[in-house]
């Protein structure tokens, strides 16, 4: 599991900034994190870190998308 900041939801996309510098937009979250943290609605966990391990999936048209498939907080 990696270590991130979230930084936003907005347009579909849950944003987080990893130690190394990366910001990686996530389209998808699996269920049973959000059900532990609402970080579409709950904005006190903008700026709090989380460790988080995610996938990278292909959509019909090639395009790489981004879920997370488990998420902690720090």
């Amino acid at each position: 599991m990696e270590t991130a900041i979230f930084k936003h939801y907005e347009d579909g996309y849950y944003t987080f900034l990893f130690d190394d510098g990366v910001q990686l937009d996530f389209e998808e979250i699996h269920p049973k994190a959000l059900y532990h943290y609402d970080l579409k609605n709950d904005n006190s966990y903008v700026g709090k870190s989380f460790k988080l391990s995610f996938i990278e999936v292909f959509d019909d048209r090639d395009q790489a998308l981004y879920r997370i498939e488990r998420l902690k907080l720090v």
